[in-house]
């Protein structure tokens, strides 16, 4: 990330979005930790229609009044649902929050899942926007990765998603075993080649609890050391740069204008309600800002919500010191970085003098005019411990 890849300051209010988890996929991929969960019978979609109606009505009791900016369905496989049960939980959702006018509707699917029918059926129901999982351009490295398709089926999905959206995003993974970064140069320039606005470039981690980390201890996946990732990472940086899709957000690249709304409310620390199962969600009621989550597995979500009319098993309030670190972990990911001011309004307290020149002078971060505080191209690989220092 270079400086000429920062955007002007966001709005002063991040605004309201709701996040919809739908849990279910055709399989589990090896690398994968997100609530996801394999059924060899279908789910009864009208029955899932009903208890996301319920929990909307909930979390609307709970946040009162609000207009929705974005509306994101995030999984699992969302494009697995029925267009038709997309457009009733569209119909709740508006009918509690109402949908701005310009209001951005994403729903995630996998080139296994895409059909030009249920695309246009998705578009009909109210969604505007698509987030593919693409994650690789070489069959080689699908398998690896226990992807189901190929990278032309992958591309031909892409193809009808733009006939069908006029917001196209997919996710690619790098660093990825072997990979070398004249490999990934000439894969992300064929990304860039078909033409979409926004890219998720994300590294390749072992998450604890996947058949991955269980090949990594085994000595039987091998993932890049520091130094390969880095180059990498310059790599992706450059060409994405040099395409006019420079980094907004540590892992995604847009062309100006073309930033995933959703994501920067979440990055913004702005207020979301998560439903659904295994969904988070961040809410400001008359208690102060509370973190909400439910439960995670799908039939137990069902009961829960059919029982008491949610399946909320986290409410909490944050403290002040809670909230500020959440807004610094999530604001310093972004190239437009974070409000001075609004940190100190969260926490009660401004960061450590010495710490921040101490950063500075390193060339990590940077002080803007308007009181905004940025890490730098240099400061963004080591960002975890930028966010650790400033915190102590």
């Amino acid at each position: 990330m270079t400086d000429s890849s920062f955007r002007g300051p966001p709005p002063a209010d991040p605004g309201f979005g709701v996040y919809v988890h739908w849990p279910f996929c055709k399989a589990k991929c090896p690398y994968c930790d997100f609530n996801s969960h394999v059924r060899h019978t279908p789910p009864d979609q009208g029955r899932f229609v009903a208890a996301f109606r319920a929990e909307i009505a909930h979390m609307r009791a709970r946040t009162g009044q609000r207009r929705t900016q974005s509306v994101f369905f995030g999984g699992g496989t969302p494009s697995l649902m029925a267009p038709e049960t997309v457009g009733a939980i569209l119909e709740a959702i508006d009918a509690a929050w109402p949908l701005d006018a310009r209001a951005e509707v994403t729903l995630e699917a996998n080139p296994t899942s895409v059909e030009a029918s249920r695309f246009r059926g998705f578009r009909a129901a109210g969604v505007n926007r698509v987030s593919l999982g693409v994650q690789a351009l070489d069959d080689t490295a699908l398998k690896a990765l226990g992807r189901m398709h190929t990278a032309d089926e992958a591309l031909a999905a892409v193809a009808v998603a733009r006939a069908a959206f006029e917001r196209v995003s997919f996710d690619l993974i790098y660093a990825r075993p072997d990979q070398s970064p004249d490999a990934w140069r000439t894969e992300l320039e064929r990304a860039i080649g078909e033409g979409c606005e926004h890219l998720s470039l994300y590294q390749l981690t072992i998450e604890e609890g996947t058949p991955f980390a269980a090949l990594h201890r085994a000595g039987k996946l091998m993932v890049p050391d520091g130094d390969h990732a880095r180059a990498l990472w310059d790599v992706t940086q450059d060409v994405t740069l040099a395409a006019g899709m420079p980094a907004y957000e540590i892992s995604n690249h847009a062309r100006p204008g073309a930033e995933s709304r959703h994501n920067l409310l979440y990055w913004r620390y702005g207020e979301y309600a998560g439903v659904g199962p295994g969904a988070h969600g961040r809410i400001d009621t008359d208690e102060g800002r509370r973190a909400t989550s439910t439960e995670r597995g799908p039939e137990d979500w069902l009961a829960r919500v059919e029982r008491a009319g949610h399946g909320l098993v986290v409410d909490e309030k944050l403290s002040r010191s809670e909230q500020s670190d959440e807004y610094l972990l999530m604001g310093l990911r972004l190239a437009e970085g974070i409000d001075r001011d609004r940190y100190v309004r969260l926490s009660g307290q401004d960061f450590a003098p010495d710490r921040v020149a101490a950063l500075r002078e390193e060339g990590m971060i940077e002080e803007l005019a308007g009181g905004r505080l940025r890490a730098t191209t240099r400061g963004f690989p080591v960002l975890d411990a930028i966010v650790a220092d400033l915190a102590a």
